[in-house]
C-alpha cells in the first residue's frame, strides 16, 4: 500500500479502491462464480480470482458479474470456475489457473465456445 503523505493521496487510494469493488459488482447477464472454499484457496482460487478481475479490468469487458462461493463439493477439481450466460445452464470448469481462466473468458464468455479441456460438467 502506497504511503499516504496528504489529503490527496487518500482520495486517489479511495477513488482506485472503488472502482475495483464497482467491476466486482457490475450487474450483468454474465456470472462469473469462483470457488473459494479451504481447498478451492489452497489449489490456488485467489490468483485465479485475481486474473479474472484483471483480465475484465484491462478488456473492459461488461455485463460480467463477478462472485465468489464456499465450497463446491469437488475438491479434486479446485480451483472451480462456474459460467452462468443469460438463462443456458451453468458450465463449471475445474483446474483453472490464471491461464486456463483467461482461455475460458476468451473463448466460452466472449465467443460462446465451451472449453472442453477444464469442462466438470454442463
Amino acid at each position: 500500500m502506497p504511503a499516504i503523505k496528504s489529503l490527496q493521496d487518500l482520495k486517489q487510494i479511495r477513488a482506485t479502491a472503488s472502482e475495483k469493488q464497482a467491476s466486482k459488482r457490475s450487474s450483468g447477464d454474465i456470472q462469473v462464480i469462483v470457488g473459494m472454499g479451504t481447498c478451492g484457496i489452497a489449489a490456488g482460487a485467489n490468483d485465479t480470482l485475481k486474473a479474472i478481475l484483471k483480465q475484465i479490468q484491462n478488456e473492459q469487458l461488461g455485463g460480467i458479474t463477478v462472485s465468489k462461493t464456499g465450497c463446491i463439493g469437488l475438491c479434486e477439481a479446485e480451483p472451480i470456475v462456474e459460467i452462468i450466460i443469460g438463462e443456458k445452464p451453468k458450465v463449471s470448469y475445474g483446474h483453472v489457473t490464471p491461464e486456463v481462466a483467461h482461455q475460458i473468458l476468451k473463448e466460452h464468455v466472449e465467443g460462446g465456445k465451451i472449453v472442453l479441456d477444464h469442462l466438470i460438467k454442463v
